[in-house]
């Protein structure tokens, strides 16, 4: 039997990281180490845990078991709030379902915006016999879909323009100068 292939697990000198970005990857990485060491701590011994970590940017991060603000009277000898911090807790809570409110009324306002749109656009296809937008009858629309079609059509003009652009600044030159001004010229009048 041969001997051991590997040479097992090795200590790491402990020196400052020089580069920035391996310096920020492994704060974030101890950090939440260091937070499940102390999230562990807390459940397994129902201890009173805090940890407050400046990041090499500056910004805090911290760990408390059960509040940071109890940890702290406790730690400097006040006294402890009589809730254990359960004000601070509903606090956070209350600030955070406000937060998500907010978050959920701006998804459905864009829904119902899409759907608006989508329902404007299936009324500009409907009954055109399978023809695009840009064949609808604007006899039979509203002021408001004419200048979503108005809009439509800019854009689309612009689109154009553009992909046309592109595609002769990469081709080589095969037309002249004069054809390329024409060729402009036209599309720009669509």
């Amino acid at each position: 039997m041969a001997g051991k292939q590997t040479r097992g697990r090795q200590s790491i000198e402990m020196r400052q990281i020089k580069n920035e970005d391996d310096k920020l990857v492994r704060f974030s990485k101890r950090k939440s180490s260091i937070y499940k060491k102390a999230s562990e701590l807390a459940i397994l011994c129902d201890a009173k845990v805090g940890v407050v970590i400046f990041s090499p940017k500056g910004r805090p991060y911290s760990f408390a078991h059960p509040s940071i603000e109890s940890i702290a009277n406790q730690f400097l000898n006040q006294n402890p709030s009589q809730n254990g911090g359960a004000n601070t807790l509903i606090e956070f809570h209350r600030l955070r379902v406000n937060e998500l409110n907010q978050q959920h009324k701006k998804l459905v306002d864009q829904v119902e915006a899409d759907r608006a749109r989508g329902e404007l656009l299936k009324i500009m296809t409907e009954g055109h016999s399978g023809k695009g937008w840009w064949e609808a009858p604007t006899k039979e629309l509203n002021l408001e879909e004419l200048k979503q079609m108005k809009a439509q059509m800019v854009e689309l003009k612009q689109n154009l323009q553009s992909s046309i652009n592109k595609r002769y600044q990469g081709a080589p030159s095969i037309q002249g100068e004069s054809s390329k001004k024409r060729n402009n010229r036209n599309i720009g009048q669509v």
